[in-house]
């Protein structure tokens, strides 16, 4: 639930002008969600929003780095990376005991297109490419996140 709340945030701050936290609760609850305005300034800080002054007016906006990738995602599944291999059209993470369902989070949050999802093990994951690509994709993007070489 926490997800889908994170991403109906970003797509309201994308797509509108919010200004305060009242703003975004009352969106919030109007599209199914049982919020308070701890929960909403909580999120705020956990999706790193910032205001910017647009006119006379400040709105809120996403933070995010050059490629567009939230940075917590990127830093968990550094975090809890240990390796990786192929097998048909799956790639087997290996995780720090106890990671693998927060690093699989992190992989399907970052909505990498040749993954088509993620199950999770306590220090394992599968992840399944799709059939348009290849595993050694999959694997020299996930390299590039976690800055393996």
């Amino acid at each position: 639930m926490k997800t889908k709340r994170h991403n109906a945030i970003i797509d309201f701050i994308k797509t509108r002008e919010i200004a305060t936290q009242e703003e975004l609760l009352d969106l919030l609850k109007k599209s199914g969600f049982d919020v308070t305005q701890a929960t909403i300034s909580r999120d705020i800080r956990e999706l790193n929003l910032t205001k910017v002054n647009v006119g006379n007016r400040q709105k809120y906006a996403v933070i995010q780095n050059d490629e567009g990738v939230s940075e917590k995602y990127v830093r968990v599944l550094r975090d809890g990376f240990v390796s990786m291999l192929s097998s048909g059209n799956l790639v087997v993470l290996r995780t720090v005991v106890g990671m693998a369902m927060a690093v699989a989070t992190a992989i399907d949050a970052l909505e990498i297109n040749e993954i088509v999802g993620c199950i999770a093990g306590d220090d394992t994951i599968f992840i399944a490419v799709s059939e348009s690509s290849t595993t050694t994709d999959v694997i020299n993007e996930l390299k590039k996140l976690t800055k393996e070489d």
